[in-house]
Order: C-alpha cells, then sequence, then structure tokens
C-alpha cells in the first residue's frame, strides 16, 4: 500500500474491525484521505466498502480501531457527531425530507436563521440557501417539495448542505445512480471545484469510467480487507477489476450457443401516458435491448407489459394469442416477470427473509390443502434458487436488509425464477452492483435466453446493451425511431438515435 505523508492527511483511519454474527464485515482497514483530493472507494457488493462508510458516518460502532480528522481523534457514536466535525454524506437514498422545499432541506438539523420572538426569518434562510446553490454554478428551484425535484437538483440539494456545514470530507455513494451523462457531468465539475476549495471527497462507484474520470487515488477492497491503494493513474481498469474480484475476467458477455425461435411476444401500436404507437415482436430465446434516454418511455413500456400500468391502446399478443395485463398478479400467472428498476421500493420487503420475497408472488404454487404453507417446498426451491444464483446469505431465512447490493438483486431475480416464466422484463438489472456480480447476471441472462425464455433488457449502459442483445429498439421521446442489430453499430451510432438522430 502507498504511503502517505502525514502532513497531507486530514482523514484516517486505522485497524477499522467490524464482526457481524459469523461475519467479519471489516477486517483491519487502514484508510486514509488527503486534503483536497478524490479518493474512490471500490470492491464487490460484500467487499466492506458500505460497512466503513456506515462507520465514518457515525451509524454503526466499530469493534476495533481509531479514527482521525485534522490530527484530532475522533470517536463517532451518531450521524450527529459526524455532521457536528465536519462530515457530510451523499447516499443514493440522499436522506432528504420529500415533504420539505430545497432551502428548508440544505439547512435540515440545524436552527433556522431567526427573527425577533423566535420567529424563523425565511428570507434569510432563503437568501443563504441561494448563496450556497449559486456556489455550485446550477439553477435549482428552492421554494418547491424536493419530491417534485429531478434526481440531479436533489443531489445538488445534497452537496449545498455539505457546504452549509462547511465539511471537510464529503463521501457520496454511488451519486450518479440515477443521473443522466450530462448530470453526470456536471456533477464532476461540482467535484472538482470542492477539490480547489480543499474539500476531500470520498468517491464510491461502481462504474469503472467514473473512478478513471474523477478521483486522484483508488483504495480497492476484497472479502472486508484493503488490497490495494494506489494513484488512480498508475492502474487501468483490467487490473482494477482483477484486484476486486481476485481473479481475472476474460470475458464480460458470454456468447451465445444458439438462435432465437419463433414469435413469443407481439406488441402493436401500444400507448401509454407518454408511449406513441410502439410495436416489435419478441422471440423465444431473444434478448431484445431496449435503448434511449431517460425520460425516453423505456420504463413505462416495461409497467405497461408487467400491468404495473394500464395502456391507453394498442394491443399485445402472446405466443399468438390477444392478451390483456390488468396487474402484475395476472401478468406473474400468464408468465410474464418484472425486475424493477428500483428494488427497494418496488422489488423486495426488506424486513422479510430471503425465502419470503423469493416466494411471496408464487405462494399458491406452495399452498398445501388451499390455506397452509408447504414449508419443505418452499425451503427446497428457494436453497436452489440461492445456490444457482450464489446469494450470499446466512441463511433462507436472514432478512433482506441484511444482504449486500448484489445479493438483494439477486433475490429479486429469484422471485422471478422461482416460476420460470416465459418473458423476463429486466429494467436496469446491474444498476448499482459491482463488476463481478455483473459478470454472473450476464451469465445467468444469456443461460435463460438458451433456455427458450425471451428478454427484454432496458439498460443505461451501451456497452452492456451491445454486448448482449441480439437485436436493440430503440425509444425517442415515447417513440421506436429503429431496430438495430449490435453487430452492426458501435456505441456512438447507437448514441445517435438514441437523440433522435440520423447516423451521417
Amino acid at each position: 500500500m502507498e504511503s502517505c505523508p502525514s502532513s497531507k492527511v486530514i482523514l484516517r483511519m486505522q485497524g477499522i474491525t467490524k464482526d457481524y454474527p459469523g461475519v467479519r464485515a471489516v477486517n483491519n482497514v487502514d484508510f486514509d484521505v488527503r486534503r483536497g483530493e478524490v479518493h474512490a472507494l471500490v470492491g464487490e457488493n460484500g467487499a466492506g466498502k458500505s460497512t466503513l462508510i456506515k462507520i465514518l458516518a457515525g451509524v454503526i460502532l466499530p469493534d476495533a480501531g481509531r479514527i482521525w480528522l485534522n490530527g484530532q481523534e475522533l470517536i463517532l457514536r451518531s450521524a450527529q457527531d459526524a455532521f457536528r466535525a465536519g462530515l457530510s454524506f451523499i447516499h443514493q437514498e440522499l436522506g432528504l425530507v420529500p415533504s420539505l422545499n430545497g432551502a428548508e432541506n440544505i439547512f435540515l438539523g440545524r436552527p433556522y436563521p431567526t427573527k425577533r420572538l423566535g420567529l424563523v426569518d425565511w428570507s434569510a434562510l432563503y437568501k443563504q440557501a441561494r448563496e450556497l446553490i449559486a456556489q455550485l454554478d446550477t439553477e435549482v428551484p428552492l421554494d418547491v417539495p424536493v419530491a417534485q425535484l429531478s434526481p440531479a437538483m436533489r443531489t445538488m440539494i445534497s452537496i449545498a448542505r455539505a457546504l452549509s456545514i462547511q465539511a471537510s470530507v464529503v463521501a457520496m455513494d454511488e451519486p450518479t445512480a440515477s443521473l443522466t451523462d450530462q448530470e453526470a457531468n456536471h456533477l464532476f465539475r461540482v467535484i472538482r471545484s470542492l477539490k480547489q476549495r480543499g474539500v476531500s471527497v470520498i468517491y464510491v462507484s461502481h462504474r469503472l469510467e467514473e473512478i478513471f474520470a474523477i478521483s486522484d487515488r483508488v483504495t480497492v477492497m476484497r472479502d472486508g480487507q484493503v488490497v490495494a491503494t494506489c494513484p488512480t493513474r498508475d492502474i487501468d481498469a483490467a487490473e482494477l477489476i482483477r484486484l476486486m474480484v481476485g481473479r481475472n475476467l476474460s470475458k464480460a458477455y458470454p456468447p451465445r450457443r444458439g438462435m432465437p425461435g419463433k414469435p413469443l411476444l407481439e406488441v402493436r401500436n401500444l400507448n401509454g401516458s407518454y408511449l406513441r404507437g410502439v410495436s416489435f415482436t419478441l422471440h423465444q430465446g431473444e434478448v431484445l435491448g431496449v435503448a434511449g434516454l431517460a425520460g425516453a418511455g423505456r420504463t413505462e413500456l416495461l409497467r405497461l407489459l408487467f400491468g404495473a400500468d394500464k395502456p391507453s391502446g394498442g394491443s399485445i399478443l402472446l405466443e399468438g394469442r390477444p392478451i390483456k395485463v390488468p396487474s402484475p398478479h395476472a401478468a406473474f400467472s400468464m408468465g410474464i416477470a418484472l425486475v424493477p428498476e428500483e428494488r427497494h421500493s418496488q422489488g423486495l420487503i426488506l424486513t422479510q427473509s430471503v425465502a419470503e420475497n423469493i416466494t411471496l408472488a408464487h405462494l399458491a404454487t406452495f399452498a398445501k390443502g388451499g390455506f397452509l404453507l408447504n414449508t419443505k417446498r418452499e425451503a427446497a426451491v428457494v436453497r436452489r434458487l440461492v445456490q444457482a444464483l450464489h446469494i450470499k446469505a446466512a441463511n433462507i431465512r436472514q432478512p433482506v436488509s441484511q444482504l449486500s447490493g448484489g445479493n438483494q438483486q439477486k433475490v429479486v431475480f429469484a422471485k422471478c425464477l422461482a416460476k420460470p416464466p416465459k418473458i423476463l422484463l429486466l429494467d436496469e438489472p446491474t444498476r448499482g452492483i459491482d463488476v463481478g456480480t455483473k459478470f454472473e447476471f450476464y451469465r445467468i441472462i444469456r443461460q435463460l435466453a438458451e433456455q427458450g425464455t425471451g428478454i427484454l433488457l432496458v439498460s443505461s449502459e451501451l456497452s452492456e446493451l451491445l454486448g448482449l442483445s441480439d437485436r436493440l429498439l430503440v425509444l425517442h421521446e415515447g417513440r421506436a425511431v429503429a431496430m438495430l442489430k449490435p453487430s452492426e453499430i458501435d456505441q456512438q451510432t447507437l448514441l445517435a438515435y438514441c437523440y433522435g438522430r440520423r447516423p451521417i
């Protein structure tokens, strides 16, 4: 591990260890951050990154280890302790109160400016909030509930909150997960501006291109330990992946071993609240990629096919027969399954166990006498899926909330496979998971296609669409603008179609 001059170190964590029953989540970790640097923290899901960040945030207490900030030892027993010390955290969920407006969220947790008689001085509050937002070279409405703001605007609110406490260290956990490329580039400009002010950034992301674009140093964690720390310029993507997964991954996308079969799903002139006259055919054993910019109608298309939204026109044929899909329950019974874009709110019940989440949509299959659950049969199916998908859990009764993000996503997959589907709808199935788990999902997707499942794949990663898809349906502003063969195009050409332009 590279040594770090003490004079440049603003934050140091030493010998950090955290045990859970049967698992050592963080094992004797040393980690430091220099003043005014972006230090990337990478590793597979379950590598210990989140636990380390939660310890720094005061959310959980370590079993051993010490933390120093600006040369002073910190005792972090709560999130307020970290906040008062000048440590700020921007999580995927951002920690904002949706019903409060931007200005209120920026100063949340601290006394608002007051006038005489103790009344809130709203004009002073908004003035201070506008000054902080102006520092980010962006415009954000501060007088509307943050629930009405875009993901990019909510991220800027969180960064402004960090500036308001004059944070010396800001930790960002997957900050671009819900951002477009343009919004992500603006975030990178803001991060560079923070660096120039001497603010240090801990940057956690599974998107390797971001690591190389924004970070000065990178620390790799695996199995709860730090395996390497080095300047980002001194490492390439292949070596970074090898360090993360502990092995070489030669081919990201498994080769196709068969050809698509007969038509399975036919969509004719489908209309929704945003979708306009979309038509296509999905064949047995085909992976049909769906490309498009955010807001192009990709998620709505999957929700219409799954019965989560109601179409306003058009028809759907399954194996040549017209069908109506009035609800997700009806979709499951027809053999149509969905892995949703947002697993926490749409795909899982976090307080329930691995087994309960996997079988929840299929309880009739495991019913005994119409009323009782055949727990033995349920356990057998769950264990088979846990083994097949390599889900890392202490046991099948462990609450899903205790699993890593990648393993949670595997549970969502398992739920869809508990009753083998004819059609699998995948909405950003690899978002927020590590590169090793991504490769596992690619293997699973290809394997399902070879077994005859028709797969509709929505992804914002163009390389993923090109690597996995047999054909590509491109949506632009709610309309289908192209059907392409991946072998005939590149990322630049595909992106041109996504913007509604014909490549030259």
